[in-house]
């Protein structure tokens, strides 16, 4: 299997934090866990199914939108497949689709139903598209586009979700609300309509996404990984990490839970 990611060009990176793409050759089941942030997915080779609670199998789309997520959720393919993704800082929701993002958390949507003849176009344009770079190309225009319609003015909010992912939360709710001047009211409020969950929650969720982040470095005790990623204790550790991702961290971090594959 082969992942790639691509940065974004600097005039979109508050909104892009980066491209990927992955593809393989032969049948492959993916483990989505928990996300602070929001992915837009083209499956231009291939369409998975997602496998239901009850095991049954459904047809997922080719094209769409997943919002912030603490719901597990997997999908599975019997042959060969290749996706591009868009990974978005999670304020993309309302600046691009002037919807809250809190409407589309836990909610996975198709691109023609969240954008309907707009959203086809897109879909067409990808899926026609030569390489990835075109590909990136595409959604930078589309990006621009939406953001030039819609005359964005930057929050300072917008800044706090970015300070929280980017180094990890170490940083009190009520501290960040003074930091961007705003009572804890007002920022639990905007930070809810721009990232779709509360502080607290998003905070944990990107505390657990910095923990997985550790998979294949050198090697580290459980405890080490906690105490480096801001976790009280390791039994914190441990039961946060099972909530998001579904696994005890030793089977996530032995390579053999299937849940790494796309990481090898």
């Amino acid at each position: 299997m082969r992942y790639e990611t691509i940065p974004p060009p600097p005039h979109l990176a508050h909104v892009i934090r980066f491209f990927w793409m992955m593809e393989g050759e032969a049948g492959y089941t993916h483990h989505n866990m928990a996300d602070a942030c929001v992915e837009m997915l083209f499956h231009y080779r291939g369409r998975f199914d997602e496998i239901e609670n009850n095991g049954e199998r459904s047809s997922s789309y080719t094209a769409g939108l997943h919002g912030a997520t603490h719901v597990l959720r997997r999908y599975t393919i019997d042959a060969g497949f290749s996706i591009f993704g868009v990974y978005f800082y999670p304020q993309a929701i309302p600046l691009l689709f002037s919807l809250p993002a809190s409407e589309l958390t836990n909610v996975a949507v198709e691109l023609s139903y969240l954008l309907k003849s707009a959203g086809i176009q897109l879909e067409e344009e990808i899926m026609a598209a030569s390489n990835n770079r075109e590909r990136c190309s595409i959604i930078c225009r589309f990006t621009e586009e939406r953001l030039a319609a819609r005359h964005t003015v930057e929050l300072p909010v917008f800044s706090a979700i970015r300070h929280i992912i980017h180094n990890k939360p170490d940083t009190s709710i009520a501290d960040l609300a003074r930091q961007y001047y705003l009572s804890e009211r007002q920022f639990e409020r905007q930070f809810k309509q721009y990232a779709g969950l509360s502080p607290k929650l998003f905070s944990r969720i990107i505390r657990f996404q910095a923990a997985a982040s550790f998979y294949k470095r050198d090697v580290m005790s459980l405890g080490s990984i906690a105490l480096e990623c801001g976790y009280y204790d390791q039994s914190h550790f441990i039961s946060d990490f099972k909530t998001f991702s579904g696994l005890h961290p030793k089977q996530f971090f032995s390579g053999h839970s299937g849940a790494t594959d796309w990481r090898e």
